[in-house]
């Protein structure tokens, strides 16, 4: 028996020594090798996965609420550079006639505009302007044009709800800025001259301005408070609005400007960003401001008609008018016309102009406007051959 157990038992550790060498053989297998660690990796994967699936529902978790610390805000960059060359043909070169071409808003040069624009939250956007005008500087080789580039505006607006929205534009503000009527943008569609840019009034500087808009089903009212530096002293302005959105996309503003008097005192100094809101006490200076209306019809994305009409406080039979009728397709050419004037009382046409041109667009962003002007100023007449170039980014 002794015997028959220990040949049993020997071969029983034959049997154990061969499974042990065969593991043994497998683990120094290179395909066992790669197939086991294939299944630690794929354990490694599918832990890293299940991570990787909470931190997508954790961000879209913030996503989707209104407290978002991961939304992220952009900065636009917006500009343009202007060119109006003109070819004038007078009967003579003196004051009178360079009198008349000022007051047709015939500005020739290079003008440069470049805007940055960044969202803050949902509803509110700050954005900083600068400017490249040319300027024309003595030196000692004679005069020479220079082309400063100078912070021109800084300003932030903010829509509330149930249509209500916010401006502060504490340096640079002019009263077109405003204006709730126009969607005004540097790339707004410019003609020959100050005709197809409105009324006067929308281009004065107003130094800094706060204002607020109130949207309803078909009216739009806008308040706006704003002071200018003028020399030894500040003044107050208020400007009015009551826009009428009509049927066929018809829409007729109302207008107004209020410039009360200068500031009594010549020893107030105010910083960049205040603005006062209140009344001032006179300080001898006469108050002034004008009326203006304006109706603007869109046909289609391009083609618009648009007039303006405006009268001086000081003269009421001041009267400045215009009609503009242009296509600024952006696609092959496109034109516009103008006409416009000033009434300086019944029957007495102190100022008469027309303008036309034919727009190409050589590219999405380059156009160049070839055109003429006709102006009659008091006794003089002056033809304008005119180009404008216009380059946008």
């Amino acid at each position: 028996m002794d015997s028959i157990a220990l040949a049993v038992q020997k071969l029983k550790g034959f049997a154990e020594g061969l499974v042990t060498g065969r593991e043994s053989s497998s683990r120094r297998n290179p395909i066992e090798i790669l197939k086991r660690l294939q299944r630690e990796s794929f354990s490694d994967l599918m832990k890293l996965r299940d991570r990787q699936d909470k931190v997508e529902r954790l961000f879209s978790f913030y996503k989707s609420s209104k407290g978002n610390p991961f939304q992220e805000s952009s900065t636009v960059l917006r500009g343009e550079v202007d060119f109006l060359g003109a070819v004038l043909l007078m009967s003579r070169v003196d004051e009178e006639h360079w009198g008349g071409i000022g007051r047709a808003g015939i500005r020739t040069g290079v003008d440069s505009r470049f805007r940055f624009e960044t969202a803050v939250g949902d509803k509110g956007s700050v954005g900083i302007e600068f400017v490249a005008n040319q300027k024309r500087v003595a030196s000692n080789d004679g005069d020479v044009l220079e082309t400063p580039l100078s912070l021109s505006k800084l300003f932030y607006k903010a829509n509330a709800a149930n249509g209500f929205s916010a401006i502060a534009i504490p340096i640079g503000a002019q009263v077109k800025d405003l204006d709730v009527a126009s969607d005004y943008s540097l790339q707004e569609e410019k003609g020959l001259t100050d005709l197809s840019l409105g009324p006067p009034m929308l281009h004065q500087q107003t130094g800094g301005a706060i204002g607020v808009t109130v949207r309803m089903s078909n009216v739009i009212a806008s308040l706006a408070q704003s002071i200018a530096g003028i020399r030894n002293g500040h003044c107050l302005s208020t400007f009015g609005q009551v826009v009428c959105l009509l049927p066929l996309g018809l829409k007729l503003s109302l207008l107004g400007l209020h410039r009360g008097p200068k500031l009594a005192g010549h020893n107030i100094h105010l910083g960049a960003f205040s603005i006062p809101v209140g009344f001032s006490r006179p300080s001898g200076d006469a108050e002034f401001g004008s009326i203006a209306l304006k109706l603007d019809s869109e046909f289609d994305e391009y083609k618009r008609l648009s007039g303006w009409i405006e009268m001086k406080q000081a003269n009421p039979e001041h009267l400045e008018w215009a009609v503009n009728f242009s296509d600024s397709s952006e696609d092959g050419y496109g034109w516009g016309t103008s006409l416009g004037g000033i009434l300086e009382g019944p029957g007495n046409w102190g100022h008469f102009q027309v303008e036309s041109y034919v727009k190409f667009n050589p590219s999405k962003r380059f156009s160049l406007k070839p055109g003429v002007a006709y102006v009659v100023d008091g006794n003089t007449q002056t033809l304008a051959l005119v180009l404008r170039s216009n380059w946008s980014i």
